[in-house]
């Protein structure tokens, strides 16, 4: 079994077109992270249904505390993940069991403290998000269910997913993910308009996000009992014994991809705030683009999970040519994706902007928001490109230096200087301004790693 799973890895690593290699590696995350978009929309459709807006209201509350369910599993997840892909890539597989190992408890530790800490001070941090009395008693309900009682099955089905992908089994990844997604659609409202009587209809969602964390998490397990050794990874407690420096790149990687996700939620949270500013209307407004800009966000993200564990493969392999081609197709096709949706935006603004509302003056300003925002997309998959390539290699220093410069150098702090020069149409054109001094910086990185450490392993090799 071990030697078909090294045979297949060859297949796939070193033999396949790096565009038949891509897709094989990247359409099923495509397709889960489209999964992923669509349950999170259809968890505030439902509980909309519910003509509540203190329960919608609550609910939103929850998103900055569930990204931090992301970044727990972003730094095991992907800094074990990419270590794992990079240890194949040398032929080390005993070693990638091991730091599977332990990826997959430290993670389950990470979510179990997470739990504890959010039951011990719930009412506590949902008041500094903002919880008022009314929303309050909402917010608890989805909380509890979601992060007390689920954030150990979600965040390791989330780690789960990128150590599957990192071996090359991306079918199986993104079917847990997409399964799950499907799941959760599947039992809101049964949950919510069924099972429970009116005024838990947020407990109901909680309850159905829950269950679905935790089938996917028992999918995964079962999986890779399935797989065995051929798999290249355990969840063995015997297994768990990486080398300190495999324990430091799970951290240097790993920590880095955690922050990523923390910055990105402070700028959408000054975003809120700053757009607050202007009114229900426009706030209203700005709340939709930022649902509706993430569908070709998240075919990009899809992509850079797909090239991650071939770059991370190669260049442990030091075949740096097809590691250079991997990077330069991948980026190839997410700016096509990225042109097609400014297209596709700029055309259609008024339609999707109705999907979510009817008051006409609510589409008319997100209309012209929308527009604005569309023109940054194939910018923001030249930002988070590099840095998931820096991931992927090994690199954390240049991912945490990319992220940090995205997020805490120009995005945020433009977002204060723009909204004091243009009011809320400099909020809405930061991302796009920001995003290309992000992209000229990370092509300045990017090149000078080329320059003076690829060239330098190959000459060495």
């Amino acid at each position: 079994m071990r030697e078909n799973n090294e045979n297949r890895n060859r297949e796939i690593f070193e033999e396949y077109s790096v565009p038949r290699a891509l897709a094989e590696l990247a359409l099923p995350m495509i397709f889960g992270q489209l999964i992923i978009l669509i349950y999170n929309l259809a968890d505030t459709f439902y509980i909309g249904r519910a003509n509540n807006p203190l329960m919608v209201a609550g609910v939103a509350l929850i998103l900055p505390v569930f990204n931090i369910s992301i970044s727990v599993a972003n730094l095991f997840g992907i800094g074990g993940g990419t270590l794992i892909s990079r240890l194949l890539g040398v032929g080390k597989f005993s070693r990638a069991e091991k730091v599977s190992s332990f990826s997959f408890y430290m993670s389950g530790a990470g979510a179990a403290f997470f739990s504890c800490v959010m039951g011990l001070f719930m009412n506590q941090i949902l008041r500094i998000l903002g919880a008022s009395d009314d929303t309050l008693i909402y917010a608890r309900q989805y909380t509890f269910c979601v992060i007390v009682l689920g954030a150990v099955p979600t965040i390791l089905s989330m780690t789960l997913s990128n150590l599957l992908r990192s071996t090359g089994f991306a079918r199986q990844a993104g079917f847990g993910v997409m399964m799950g997604g499907i799941l959760n659609i599947i039992l809101d409202p049964i949950f919510m308009f069924v099972i429970l009587p009116p005024g838990l209809e947020t407990m109901g969602a909680g309850i159905a996000t829950m269950l679905s964390n935790v089938a996917a998490c028992v999918y995964f397990l079962v999986t890779l009992h399935k797989l065995g050794n051929s798999s290249n990874l355990s969840v063995s407690i015997f297994a768990c014994s990486p080398e300190r420096g495999e324990i430091k790149s799970i951290f240097f990687v790993g920590v880095p991809a955690a922050i990523s996700v923390f910055l990105f939620d402070m700028a959408y949270i000054v975003i809120d705030k700053l757009a607050a500013g202007y009114g229900d209307i426009p706030l209203a407004a700005i709340g939709i683009v930022l649902k509706a800009e993430r569908l070709p966000l998240c075919v990009g993200i899809g992509i850079c999970q797909g090239m991650m564990p071939l770059a991370a493969y190669n260049y442990s392999a030091k075949n740096f040519s097809r590691m250079r081609e991997v990077v330069r197709f991948s980026r190839l096709a997410g700016i096509v994706i990225g042109i097609f949706s400014v297209i596709f935006y700029e055309t259609f603004a008024p339609y999707i902007m109705r999907i979510f509302i009817a008051d006409s003056e609510t589409v008319r300003i997100g209309t012209n928001f929308l527009r604005v925002r569309a023109i940054a997309t194939p910018f923001m998959f030249l930002c988070f490109h590099p840095v998931n390539f820096f991931q992927a290699v090994g690199s954390g220093g240049r991912a945490l230096f990319l992220g940090v410069a995205r997020w805490a150098f120009f995005n945020i702090p433009m977002l204060f200087i723009l909204n004091a020069i243009f009011g809320m149409y400099g909020i809405v054109w930061t991302q796009s301004i920001a995003d290309i001094m992000t992209v000229i910086l990370s092509a300045y990185v990017y090149a000078k790693f080329l320059r003076t450490h690829v060239m330098q392993a190959a000459e060495l090799s």
